[in-house]
């Protein structure tokens, strides 16, 4: 591991800076490099002058690189979905350049409480109430969260017993984020609450690693691979996605390992995992366990799912 490069994504905000100085004194004792990107929105008055005065501290710090990335942030999916998709692929592309084998992101038990409120009041299934994984992988680079052990209360005790110069993201008091609306309710509910919704999410995470495991084993077996003579438009292995599913494999597996298997074919065809909703796995289900001649399925990624015989056949 010395020798290498590990990236801190920081909002200049006490989680990230606190892990940014956390992370600088650790990577120093192992002899890895440890680099901090910012990623400027441009969503606010003057967020240019802010990257640019934390990448300038970061460099006095020692952190090496020091990188500011500029985004365009869209419209798909909510302001906090674009952000957020907006901020990964700059941090995606800043780990590719500097050669980071991880990116540390500074996300906290509050935060994780947070998430799991959320995915209660919009009725998540287990996937939403896991909240935030520990660690995840994006176009093959890591993004790890150390501190989702860790409370809010203690980054920004950290940062004041070291004097850092935390700014305040207006953007966690406006209204028009979700996430700040809940914030309050979350606060108002008590330490132990953040506490048990934590708890809530690794114990929903640790069952939901084990049937996702079931699931990954149980597409493979009822996987049909078709090949060039499986008619125009069909999705093949060779192409974007998988062949075709065996119904009769899928009926045998209960409801939580058919309904992941579903998902996670849906994946691979080609169905981009934000506009892949519980409906259209529910609809795939059906031409399964609810066989009565419907018509296709229409996935997002423009690919329609129907049932043909014994199996269900993927055409773009």
């Amino acid at each position: 591991m010395a020798g290498e490069t590990v990236l801190v994504a920081c909002s200049g905000g006490a989680d990230s800076l606190a892990l940014a100085v956390a992370a600088r004194f650790v990577t120093r004792r192992l002899g890895v490099r440890c680099g901090l990107v910012t990623v400027d929105h441009g969503l606010q008055a003057g967020s240019d002058e802010r990257a640019a005065r934390l990448a300038e501290w970061a460099r006095g710090q020692g952190f090496d690189p020091v990188d500011v990335r500029t985004v365009r942030v869209g419209i798909g999916g909510g302001p906090e979905a674009a952000a957020r998709e907006a901020r990964y692929a700059a941090l995606e592309a800043a780990a590719i350049e500097h050669g980071a084998v991880a990116v540390l992101l500074g996300h906290t038990r509050d935060d994780q409480a947070e998430t799991v409120f959320l995915a209660l009041a919009r009725g998540a299934g287990p996937r939403g109430l896991a909240g935030m994984r520990g660690r995840l992988v994006r176009r093959g680079i890591p993004f790890l969260r150390p501190l989702l052990d860790v409370g809010r209360a203690e980054t920004r005790a950290a940062c004041l017993a070291d004097g850092l110069p935390v700014w305040e993201d207006p953007h966690n008091t406006d209204p028009a984020y979700a996430r700040s609306r809940v914030r309050p309710l979350v606060e108002a509910l008590g330490a132990g609450v953040v506490d048990n919704l934590a708890r809530t999410a690794r114990l929903i995470a640790a069952d939901s690693a084990y049937l996702d495991e079931l699931a990954t084993e149980a597409l493979e077996k009822a996987l049909e691979h078709v090949g060039p003579s499986g008619g125009a438009g069909v999705v093949s292995a060779g192409g974007a996605g998988e062949g075709a599913l065996v119904v009769g494999e899928l009926a045998r597996l209960a409801e939580p390992v058919r309904t992941r298997v579903l998902h996670a074919w849906a994946l691979r065809l080609g169905a981009p995992g934000g506009a892949l909703s519980h409906r259209h796995v529910a609809a795939l289900d059906a031409l399964v366990v609810s066989w009565h001649g419907q018509g296709a399925v229409a996935l997002p990624g423009g690919v329609s799912v129907a049932r043909a015989g014994r199996v269900l056949l993927a055409r773009r």
